[in-house]
């Protein structure tokens, strides 16, 4: 398993009670291959690198400008992320538009998800795509950039847009969410071609099943991966193997 979203640059696992060493070893004995860290704004940048660099070719980092991170000072924040952006980053994230809880910066979030997405288009890197209360917008966005290509984290969406968001070449990155109670999904997937799919965490957050509430953590890709594997009517190794094959697929440079 690739854990494709994971924020383990947060203090709940650098300063974890196991020690950090630990955890990692617990998560690679369970199967976890790798892990991808997507920043998430300008002061995230040097604590996703370090915690990479500490356990090179098994945590790899990404930079971006996260939407509810888009304030008054994102110009300034755009412009320290571009210079920081290095062959050490395997992709452009955590970008994206959130209308949720506020939209007083939504021309902002525009202008921001534009500006990132032509870095990866000059870059020729993935992206890692949040959008929430947003949809349109988003695949609007994401249809100017024809050249870039990526993942719709934390997908949990519908089936009309699943299939939006796979034929521009994009993949759903499926996390915990799909273990909830009535959860709407398991049903949207079913026609969603498996070699579109890639696993996540976006831990510490939306931990599944039987974790809910608690902090999350790569190894839980398991129960994510076993629900999948009903859906689709296969076993759980049939899911790790294709998976895992799309993620190597999607972010080439940590093959």
């Amino acid at each position: 398993m690739i854990d494709t979203h994971c924020h383990i640059d947060d203090p709940q696992y650098i300063a974890c009670q196991e020690g950090l060493d630990t955890f990692i070893h617990c998560q690679q004995q369970a199967g976890v291959e790798k892990i991808l860290v997507p920043g998430v704004d300008v002061t995230s940048i040097q604590p996703v690198l370090d915690v990479c660099r500490k356990y090179p070719g098994y945590l790899y980092p990404a930079i971006g400008l996260h939407p509810e991170n888009v304030k008054e000072d994102y110009r300034e924040q755009l412009a320290v992320l571009h210079a920081a952006l290095s062959s050490e980053h395997i992709a452009i994230g955590e970008i994206g538009l959130d209308y949720h809880f506020d939209t007083t910066f939504r021309e902002e979030q525009q202008f921001a998800f534009r500006e990132q997405m032509r870095w990866a288009e000059q870059r020729k890197l993935p992206v890692m795509i949040h959008s929430r209360d947003a949809t349109e917008d988003s695949l609007a966005i994401l249809r100017e950039f024809p050249q870039v290509t990526g993942v719709m984290h934390c997908f949990s969406g519908s089936n009309e847009t699943a299939k939006q968001i796979v034929k521009m070449g994009y993949y759903l990155g499926i996390g915990g969410v799909l273990t909830f109670k009535n959860c709407k999904l398991k049903e949207h997937l079913a026609s969603i071609p498996l070699e579109r799919i890639v696993l996540e965490t976006d831990a510490p957050y939306m931990a599944p099943v039987p974790h809910r509430g608690e902090r999350n953590e790569s190894r839980w890709m398991s129960f994510v991966r076993d629900m999948l594997a009903e859906i689709y009517g296969t076993t759980a190794e049939h899911i790790d193997e294709i998976t895992t094959e799309n993620a190597y697929i999607l972010f080439k440079t940590i093959k």
